[in-house]
């Protein structure tokens, strides 16, 4: 049935990060072999410069956070521009998942104590990698919620090549400057698409209302005398 596909994608689409994330965790903490490869993979992407260095910026808190709460500030206003009765419920689910990721990337650095690269001094606690998980959650979520909201296809897929690239250029220069393997990255982009489904569910559960321009149309309809269709012939 119709009804029922959504589910099943978005159980699929939580399932599979969930699976490579517990696999990913085993062999971190079991020094499997993934390990092995992950190390020697990093040994040959390792090559620190300014641009990798800036380009892992762009996981800061400071750089990737600001940009999701204009997308939380703007969804917000146009929901209650559309007149959605639950019009703070997208926002608030971007936000949260926003919240969740030191909520559950501190416990799991201190979990399983692994060690950073050659490239960093000597430290623990560089899995899963935070950085990146802040970017996938920030620019992602910020992503989910705008779409929805956007009319112009070619505006919507600039959006998205945008964010994959913030989030892909992210991982790039956090592996390159050796800040991280290439394994803490990838388990924090299944982390992260975890949380963005969660922010999807909410977003596509909520009626997306009516357009400002509508809305603008709407009311002039009404000051006007003209018949609409929420208040009758005049």
């Amino acid at each position: 049935m119709p009804v029922s596909a959504p589910p099943r994608a978005l159980s699929a689409l939580v399932g599979l990060p969930v699976l490579l994330f517990a696999l990913i965790t085993w062999q971190v903490l079991a020094d499997g072999p993934l390990v092995g490869v992950d190390e020697r993979l990093s040994g040959a992407l390792v090559h620190p410069d300014r641009f990798s260095e800036l380009l892992s910026d762009l996981g800061n808190v400071q750089v990737a956070v600001p940009v999701l709460v204009v997308a939380l500030a703007y969804a917000a206003w146009r929901g209650r521009v559309a007149g959605v009765d639950l019009w703070w419920l997208p926002p608030l689910a971007g936000a949260l998942a926003m919240v969740l990721v030191p909520a559950l990337v501190a416990p799991l650095k201190e979990w399983t104590d692994r060690p950073g690269t050659p490239a960093v001094p000597p430290a623990v606690g560089y899995y899963p990698s935070g950085h990146t998980a802040t970017a996938v959650v920030a620019y992602g979520a910020a992503t989910v919620l705008l779409l929805g909201r956007l009319r112009a296809p070619a505006v919507r897929r600039t959006l998205v090549v945008l964010c994959v690239l913030l989030v892909l250029g992210t991982s790039y220069g956090l592996v390159r400057r050796g800040y991280h393997w290439p394994l803490d990255v990838l388990a924090s982009w299944c982390l992260g698409v975890v949380l963005l489904a969660g922010v999807r569910l909410v977003d596509r559960r909520t009626p997306p209302g009516r357009t400002p321009r509508e809305v603008s149309r709407s009311t002039r309809r009404s000051s006007s005398g003209t018949p609409s269709s929420s208040n009758g012939p005049s």
